[in-house]
């Protein structure tokens, strides 16, 4: 399960920089908020998976018990 916690990273870590090198202002503008969102979000989420004791805080949120 540490792969798709590496790989979410990864892919959170490319939206960012992807976001950060596109300039335009149009279309390219929203495109670059929505990439730089998405790249928080997968960076942080990805952060808190791989974290101790996650797994619990999440069975525990879904009810998994």
């Amino acid at each position: 399960m540490g792969f798709w916690y590496i790989l979410l990273l990864l892919i959170g870590i490319s939206f960012l920089v992807i976001g950060a090198l596109k300039k335009e202002v149009s279309l390219a503008t929203k495109m670059v908020i929505i990439l730089f969102v998405l790249g928080v979000f997968f960076i942080v989420g990805s952060l808190f998976m791989l974290m101790p004791g996650s797994d619990e805080i999440i069975s525990e949120l879904l009810e998994l018990n």
